[in-house]
């Protein structure tokens, strides 16, 4: 059995994986405090409430969060006796390696997206990833992550909103009515909804003219399937694109042995 674990800047994702499915999926609150025992408690209530008596014996991490990594390590160690692999870490092999200026640190979270779309979709590919920030991800054909674009995330940028603007409030993103708002929350809605299916198209365009051959749009995170009602954003959308990845490359270095 093996613990996936996808770390984010908000929220953090363990799914066990019995080497042909996913057997539940939990998702907290992402803490850089929070330690080894918190993790297992939380962990273990919910692996009882869902029926489950598994035994993991591997555990493979990803996180864009440093600062929690130390404490998800003694984790695995302390309850499931093994040592995690961490994907960025030079124990922790990529099926291809990425294509970037030397030097560069590529987020791990990238390079999971890139291995599980990569063996799900093949080549040429823009994986758009709605999360924190909105990623753009390119993969070459031969499943190299080969670079991208980082926008403000949707939640992050109506939050700035709220934030900066006195007079405006908290509002949740949502498929708009209409795109012309008659109160202040319509409008809010439809600037954020319509200017990033607006942001979308436009960076994939421009990905697609720049790489200069046909590419295929794979949609993940949150809130992928919100901006693909009605539209034509995306070719597929991939809810546990991130999760895959993790299988893939933990596989893979499985296989290298």
């Amino acid at each position: 059995m093996l613990l996936a674990i996808d770390c984010g800047n908000t929220n953090t994702v363990f799914a066990i994986w019995d080497g042909t499915k996913f057997l539940c999926t939990l998702r907290t609150s992402t803490h850089h405090a929070r330690t080894a025992d918190a993790y297992f408690t939380w962990y273990s209530t919910l692996v009882k409430h869902y029926g489950l008596d598994v035994e993991i014996d591997e555990v493979i991490i990803s996180s864009t969060v440093p600062r929690v990594v130390f404490n998800l390590r003694v984790f695995a160690d302390r309850f499931f006796g093994c040592r995690p692999m961490v994907v960025g870490k030079p124990d922790c092999a990529l099926p291809v390696e990425p294509r970037v200026d030397a030097g560069t640190i590529v987020g791990p979270d990238r390079l999971v997206n890139t291995a599980g779309a990569h063996d799900r979709h093949g080549g040429d590919l823009i994986v758009v990833d709605f999360g924190t920030a909105t990623t753009f991800d390119v993969v070459a054909a031969d499943g190299a992550y080969v670079g991208g674009a980082i926008a403000p995330g949707v939640n992050l940028s109506l939050e700035a909103l709220h934030m900066a603007a006195a007079a405006l409030p908290h509002v949740d993103v949502s498929v708009p009515a209409k795109v012309i708002g008659t109160n202040t929350v319509e409008c809010m809605q439809s600037g954020v909804f319509w200017g990033y299916v607006g942001l979308v198209r436009g960076i994939c365009g421009q990905i697609r003219d720049e790489y200069a051959r046909p590419m295929k749009v794979i949609g993940t995170g949150g809130l992928a399937s919100l901006f693909a009602q009605g539209h034509t954003l995306f070719d597929e959308i991939e809810d546990d694109l991130t999760m895959h990845g993790l299988t893939v490359i933990h596989a893979h270095n499985k296989l290298k042995g």
